[in-house]
Formats: structure tokens, sequence, C-alpha cells
């Protein structure tokens, strides 16, 4: 299907606050928007995103706490935000549902479609009581190939299975596809932005056949949320191409692995994995799949790499620009940083900015290398040229904004 709309983010590099209000491994309930600070330090943090010329920004509405009693929703904290973000001129782009449920629900729950189709026409209908005008980005359900795999086989959250993880997909998918509907009955003019992970799964050294299958199924099956929103798979579930609208892809430094055993592909390593491919290549074949605007929703790297991550970042999304495919935001996620779902007195370090716990708040500090290498990636994709707008220009002209080898990143 032709893309007609058009960008409607207000910049292409975005800020990513961790809203997650999940039950953790330990059955434990976490408030990251209050963890982090984010929520009690709003002003602070949106004002601090000028410097870097970010607009635009990924919120969640923290299901768990928006609905403590069936059908019945508090949206005041949501309210809170709005009003930040008009005040700074920050675009929020809404997460419904960011791995948390309430406690009464989980995918595999009966009800959990309809509670969550009640939800999105609960938060419309808010919504646009407090912003009648301008355009609604929605996010419906986080990462559901991650999530379902944390619940449904790594008993990491909710509902704490094992060798479940695709009845639990399959009930989020319901849900994805039930309150997708609703949330376009209630507005007609919402867009839609799918945040799934861009991984590449491949078989050991000399593999067996059976190797080669099994990581060939694991690769592919990183697309199997996306295929059932857009009716490619599972049509009793209802998906439609009418539904897939802008599709995010989180990509991070763990993104690529081998099977059996499983290991880590090195992205930056001195002699590069003949199996590790570029970001750009993983982009390049998920949009020839899916013929949609695109948009990396989540990516960072913790602790000292993450300068050599951010040159990485810029580099791979030049080229991507440059080639002339659809590439319309990325998202530093997160921005401010974040600690361990399950150990939260762990930091996780992986911020443009981050939290100095000896000081209120937590307190921001600017990671000044990061924020050097992010300044550069920015310039790199700004001067990057669609082929659309080189008509009379000299291909030398171009060449230098992007190797097109696989680069080490060493600074």
């Amino acid at each position: 299907m032709a893309v007609t709309s058009a960008n409607p983010f207000r910049s292409f590099w975005m800020g990513g606050f961790e809203c997650t209000d999940q039950l953790n491994a330990f059955g434990n309930r976490v408030d990251f928007l209050t963890l982090t600070g984010h929520l009690q330090l709003l002003d602070e943090d949106y004002a601090a995103l000028d410097q870097f010329q970010v607009r635009t920004v990924r919120e969640g509405i923290r299901w768990a706490q928006i609905e403590k009693i069936p059908y019945q929703y508090d949206f005041s904290t949501v309210k809170t935000m709005l009003a930040a973000g008009q005040r700074h001129g920050i675009q929020q782009v809404w997460d419904l549902c960011h791995f948390g449920y309430p406690d009464d629900l989980t995918p595999l729950h009966p009800m959990f479609a309809r509670r969550f189709a009640a939800l999105c026409r609960a938060f419309v209908d808010f919504y646009r009581s407090e912003r009648p005008e301008g355009e609604l980005i929605v996010t419906p359900i986080n990462e559901v190939s991650f999530i379902s795999w944390l619940g449904g086989d790594a008993r990491g959250t909710s509902p704490y299975c094992h060798h479940q993880g695709w009845d639990v997909k399959y009930g989020l998918m319901r849900a994805y596809i039930e309150g997708s509907y609703a949330l376009r009955e209630a507005d007609p003019t919402i867009r839609f932005l799918t945040t799934e992970p861009l991984v590449n799964i491949v078989p050991p050294p000399n593999p067996w056949p059976q190797h080669r299958r099994e990581a060939k199924d694991s690769h592919r099956n990183q697309f199997q949320a996306t295929d059932m929103l857009c009716g490619k798979m599972c049509p009793e579930l209802g998906g439609s191409p009418e539904l897939l609208d802008i599709v995010g892809f989180n990509y991070y430094y763990d993104n690529q692995w081998q099977l059996h055993p499983y290991r880590k592909l090195g992205w930056n390593d001195e002699v590069m994995d003949p199996n590790w491919r570029p970001l750009r290549e993983l982009l390049r074949a998920a949009y020839k799949r899916y013929k949609r605007p695109f948009a990396i929703t989540e990516t960072s790297h913790p602790g000292i790499d993450r300068p050599l991550w951010w040159h990485m970042i810029g580099q791979e999304c030049a080229a991507v620009i440059s080639e002339g495919l659809p590439l319309w935001g990325a998202c530093i996620y997160p921005i401010i940083d974040r600690p361990d779902w399950d150990h939260t007195d762990q930091w996780h370090q992986s911020g443009l900015w981050d939290a100095d716990l000896s000081q209120p708040g937590p307190a921001r500090v600017l990671h000044q290398p990061s924020a050097e290498a992010l300044l550069k990636a920015q310039a790199a994709v700004a001067a990057a040229v669609p082929p659309r707008r080189r008509q009379g220009v000299k291909i030398s002209t171009v060449q230098p904004l992007v190797s097109q080898a696989v680069p080490n990143f060493k600074l």
C-alpha cells in the first residue's frame, strides 16, 4: 500500500522516558515514572531537551495506575504531563500499555482484550477533552514480541509462564487489534506507531541442518506480532493493513545473537563477526517486508560505549536516508537513566543524562561524551541527502556522508 500520510513527528530525534509499570520477576510492581524522577521533574526534563532540538517524546499512561478498579479511570497524571508538554512545546507520543497490566488482568485473561479496548476509548475521550485539535499518535501495546517472551517463557513478569509465549503473544495481539479499532472509532485521525524489536538471529559455525532451521524460524518470528496486526498471520484476530501505519523498531546492542549456544554478536569488534549485520541492512529488509514509513523507536547503550553507539546510529540513519527509505525518526530510549526492573538499586547508565542518586530527584547529570557524540550524529543525519534531491549533484559530493562499507566505530 502506498504511503500517503506525511511525517507527523516534530523532530527526527526523539526522547523516550521509561514508563514501565509492570510486575517484575519478584512480583513487585514498579513505576518508573516516579523511580526515575521524571514525573516529579517534568518541566526540568522537557526544558533540557531544547539544547538537542528534541521536540518529540515517547511517554506512557501506565495502565496499572490508571485503572485501579475495572472500567474506572484516573487520568489526572496524564493531564499533568499534557500540561507540561504544552508549556514546553513538546509533542508526546503515548504508550497505552508499556508492559504493565492492572492487578486483576493478564494477557491470558478472557476479558483482557475487552478491558483494553475500553481503556483505549476512555483515553481518546479524555485526550480530546484536553486537546481537541492536533494529531494524536499512539502505541497501543509496546513490544509485544519481548513481553510475550518475558511473561510467557522466561517467567520474568505476569503471567509468569513457561512455554506459553505464543499464548501470551496471541492474547496481547487480540487486545492490540481490538484496541486499535476502538481508538480509530473514537478518533478516525489517530496515528499508530508500532514498537517491536529488530533482531538478527543466526546459527552457530558449522551448523547442523536443525540449527539452521531453528535460527531461521527464530529470526522470522520477530515479525509475528506485526504480521498479526496487518492480517498476514492469524487473520481470525481481525488484523488489517489499515492498522499498520508507522512501523517502529527497537534496536539495542544485544539485538543480534547466535543460537546453540547463545552468544551475543559483537557490534564493534576489531574483527567483525561475519554474521553481524549493519543496522541499515536490517532496516532495509524490514521496510521491504511492510512498505511503510518507519522509525527507530528505542535505542541506547549502557556504560562507557554510549558515544560509540551514537556515532554508529548516526552513520546508519544517514545511510538509510541516503538510500531514500522513509526513516522518520530515532528515539533515544531511555533519555534519562533508569534502574533495573528487578534490582531497582542498580542503574544502567544508558541515558543521555545519568542519575545522581545523592541528590533529590534524582538529579540529572549530562553525560558529556554522549552529548557530543549525539550532536555529531545529528549533524550526519541532517546532512544526508535522499536520492530524489540529488538531481544535478555529482555523486562524489554525496559519497562522503556515509561509508558503505561495514564500519569500525572506534572514535
